[in-house]
């Protein structure tokens, strides 16, 4: 059974009770991202989840991994363009104690200035990681190839310049801005009492304040290249197309269409570049769907002398599927999508998030089978229409590895 209750300052409480499960999943929910950020401030959102893990509530950063880990728990955090979310797993006993946590982390960071300085070169590190892989790294030049000069096309980490400038009074001022009642979700599944959460809530959560809930830059999509040409064995491409936002009527008939073409080793992707032809071992389409905009992306890895030949079977393949994708092909995206989200809330962690989402996309609990019914109604004269749209406009491009310059010409 799903619920949702509101503590007095606004902060809202919702629940999974999962019969058959001794764990629970524990988790705040920010709807705050790195869209969210001033260009000065790119990585913030991001630094700020990894420094408040160097010190909260009296513990030091050890102190409260140990504490967690003592009782068999696991405790991590995730910063999107979008979110920002702190979740525990532990044994259900433990939801105080996990609760807790949390609420320190958000509400009682120590922020020193030499943990700063030094979680700084982390984050660096972090960033390093990314930028030596290509499957990573070019992603997140289509963010920017789609989105130029916006905040949703910023990198999540931030840069070397962006972050060296951050101290630890952007890391107040953003909590302070963004981290209050009406912008928070305190959200658990699993083995977990509704009333027992809403009274953890209200003793941790209840002085929280009120604020405006942070409203982000309009995206705007565009259609530009971005080139990062390296010594290389494959080069990586990912091609993006404007797509339907996450609230938009045809959402889910942008996400079929995306399952289909790309979405499994039955897709027209995968058939046709790989097994047909050879020209890549990793070949894939996904839709992305943010607030105000979405991104329908296909990536793939091939050699530099396929890679032209790739590119444009790429093109070749998405315009043939917009034309006559098949009732066959349209049910077996449906029944992968399906399955994908009733899999998912098989555990605590997909189930907590699945509430967050809903929250975030409705602003009320949807019930799973709502969701299943809306995938249910996509009809394939709804598929047609979308795909005419995505494919309408000049799409966005990243190119890394060696041959990327001659790709983007």
């Amino acid at each position: 059974m799903m619920q949702l209750s509101r503590l007095p300052n606004g902060l809202r409480v919702a629940s999974r009770q999962m019969p058959g499960v001794e764990t629970v999943t524990v988790g705040l929910f920010a709807d705050v991202g790195s869209r969210h950020e001033a260009a000065r401030e790119n990585g913030l959102a991001h630094l700020f989840e990894h420094m408040v893990f160097k010190g909260a509530g009296g513990r030091s950063a050890r102190q409260i991994a140990e504490a967690v880990e003592d009782v068999g728990g696991d405790l991590n955090a995730m910063t999107s363009r979008d979110a920002t979310v702190f979740t525990a797993r532990l044994i259900a006993g433990d939801l105080p104690l996990g609760l807790g946590i949390i609420a320190d982390l958000v509400q009682r960071p120590h922020f020193d200035g030499a943990e700063l300085a030094r979680e700084k070169k982390v984050v660096l590190q972090e960033l390093g990681e990314a930028r030596d892989t290509p499957g990573d790294i070019v992603f997140d030049h289509l963010q920017q190839a789609a989105f130029p000069g916006q905040p949703l096309g910023a990198s999540i980490l931030g840069d070397e310049r962006t972050v060296g400038g951050l101290g630890v009074g952007d890391l107040n001022a953003w909590r302070e801005s963004h981290y209050h009642a009406d912008n928070l979700v305190l959200i658990a599944a699993g083995k977990v009492d509704h009333d027992t959460l809403f009274s953890l809530g209200a003793a941790a959560f209840g002085g929280l304040p009120q604020g405006a809930v942070p409203v982000a830059a309009p995206a705007r999509f565009g259609a530009c290249d971005v080139v990062d040409a390296r010594s290389s064995e494959q080069v990586h491409i990912a091609i993006g197309y404007p797509a339907p936002a996450v609230r938009a009527p045809d959402y889910f008939a942008a996400r079929l269409f995306a399952e289909a073409i790309g979405g499994g080793m039955s897709s027209r992707l995968f058939q046709e570049l790989r097994e047909e032809r050879g020209l890549a071992y990793s070949v894939y389409a996904s839709l992305q769907a943010f607030d105000d905009a979405g991104l329908m992306s296909v990536y793939l890895a091939t050699e530099p002398g396929d890679a032209p030949a790739a590119l444009a079977l790429v093109g070749e393949v998405l315009a043939d599927a917009a034309a006559s994708l098949t009732d066959a092909e349209l049910e077996r995206a449906r029944a992968l999508v399906k399955a994908g989200l009733l899999m998912s809330l098989e555990s605590t962690e997909g189930q907590a998030a699945y509430l967050a989402r809903q929250l975030w996309v409705h602003g009320r609990l949807v019930a799973p089978a709502d969701v299943v019914a809306q995938i249910n109604a996509v009809r394939l004269a709804d598929v047609y229409a979308v795909a005419a749209r995505i494919l309408a406009e000049r799409p966005a491009r990243a190119f890394v590895g060696s041959g990327a310059e001659a790709l983007a010409a």
